[in-house]
């Protein structure tokens, strides 16, 4: 299964054009760095592959059929900041349960802890958000994960323990994953190839 990205181009303006021409592939088998630099246009080509912004030039398919959905997008966007995503009203068993109901184990492996269920999002931190973010975007019908600088806030402790379940749960369960970021030496270390936006986007 691919998730594919056809001669994608967007405009914010008429006077500035954010993104030209990019395509891309990814395999539901294999995790692809998207490396550059802050503000030229990679949390805006996510948000097109994830289907928040849907005004674009170009085709995003799967296997070449257009992504149909009636009540999941299957390709899940991981934001940067955790807290933007989330009721600030609901307990955080609520805004899990938004997307799906993930068993203990899952719970676990992930590190949630119990007593995180009923607390609301200003009582936890960045790093436990985020935890909440990733399990909420693994519902059983996602295909592909895009991660849009998940860790960048992080504690190096908490990057680690975070890609280390979410790589190992995509890899058992063929979920494509597109990590995107400007830190070479990560992406270095958690994919199977990297792809450099600016060689991409022909602005």
């Amino acid at each position: 299964m691919k998730l594919n990205a056809n001669n994608i181009s967007f405009s914010y303006n008429k006077n500035k054009q954010i993104l030209k021409d990019i395509s891309l592939s990814i395999s539901n088998d294999e995790i692809i760095g998207l490396i550059g630099d802050s503000g030229t246009g990679k949390s805006t080509l996510s948000k097109i592959l994830s289907g928040y912004i849907t005004d674009y030039e170009g085709e995003v398919n799967i296997d070449g059929e257009p992504i149909v959905t009636k009540d999941f997008y299957p390709v899940q966007l991981i934001f940067q900041h955790p807290e933007k995503t989330m009721n600030p009203k609901w307990h955080m068993d609520e805004v899990l349960s938004e997307s799906w109901e993930p068993p203990k184990d899952m719970r676990d492996d992930f590190g949630l802890k119990d007593n995180w269920m009923t607390r609301f999002p200003n009582e936890l931190s960045g790093g436990e958000l985020q935890r909440f973010s990733i399990l909420r975007a693994l519902n059983p019908k996602t295909k592909f994960i895009i991660a849009d600088e998940i860790s960048t806030m992080l504690d190096a402790v908490t990057q680690v323990q975070i890609w280390t379940s979410l790589i190992d749960y995509c890899r058992r369960n063929e979920i494509g994953i597109l990590a995107v970021s400007h830190d070479q030496e990560l992406l270095d270390y958690l994919c199977d190839d990297v792809l450099y936006f600016n060689e991409l986007n022909h602005v």
